[in-house]
């Protein structure tokens, strides 16, 4: 894994309103899998480092480095669905704006554009009041491995792929999982965009649309996957031309 990746993905994913101030990406140890690389809590798209990085353990989403950096407080979201699912390398939990309707209002997110095939016939819901302890936070942030592992479970059983490709999570975002930064950064942007798109659908057609059938989304998905390369390499173009983005690794 190349150092630029999570750096330029950071602000690329900034860029697309995918993460704002807030908002999180993650990818796994390339040379160990028991460990996961994060940046440390500030707003992504100012990452510029490999500095700016902390290395967390898996089991516990605790930093290897007992005196690192303050570290985001959701970073068991990330730990959690890489414990549950060992091919997953990569994760984003967004909190954008045209995704969250459909974490409210009981419409479920699908497919209905051919670049958005991995989202399937419907989308997971997970809400954390389900599973809050009395004595926690009603605040719908996943502080904790036990809350983080009730999400991970959002996308399917233990010991297999991942049933999908992102969870949504009620009045508060969604999160992505990936095999590569490239498979989790796609899901996120594509995701955004079929909600816009589902949205505009819905508003110009009353309550009915057409979305794509199981064999569609599953064979678009798998053409999507198949060209990633060609809009990844574009977003890592525009990074570089973009004054915000700050490389000094």
């Amino acid at each position: 894994m190349s150092p630029n990746h999570p750096l330029a993905s950071h602000a690329y994913l900034t860029q697309c309103s995918v993460l704002d101030a807030y908002g999180h990406l993650s990818v796994r140890h390339p040379h160990d899998p028991t460990r996961f690389f994060m940046s440390r809590s500030v707003a992504p798209g100012v990452i510029s480092s490999v500095d700016d990085l902390i290395e967390y353990y898996v089991e516990n989403a605790e930093p290897v480095n007992a005196s690192a950096a303050k570290g985001y407080s959701e970073r068991c979201i990330h730990s959690e669905i890489m414990k549950r699912f060992p091919g997953v390398n990569a994760v984003v939990h967004s909190h954008a704006p045209a995704v969250v309707p459909y974490t409210v209002n009981g419409v479920p997110l699908r497919a209905v554009y051919h670049m958005a095939g991995f989202l399937g016939c419907e989308s997971p819901v997970f809400d954390a009041s389900d599973h809050v302890l009395p004595n926690e936070s009603h605040d719908l942030l996943i502080r904790t491995t036990r809350l983080g592992a009730c999400l991970a479970a959002c996308f399917g059983d233990h010991d297999r792929q991942p049933d999908h490709s992102i969870a949504l999570m009620r009045g508060h975002g969604f999160t992505a999982q990936g095999q590569s930064i490239m498979d989790a950064v796609l899901r996120s942007i594509y995701t955004q965009q079929n909600a816009t798109i589902q949205t505009t659908a819905l508003l110009t057609h009353a309550a009915h649309f057409n979305s794509l059938t199981e064999g569609e989304a599953k064979d678009t998905a798998a053409m999507t996957m198949l060209t990633a390369e060609r809009p990844w390499r574009m977003w890592l173009r525009e990074v570089e031309a973009s004054s915000l983005y700050v490389n000094r690794a």
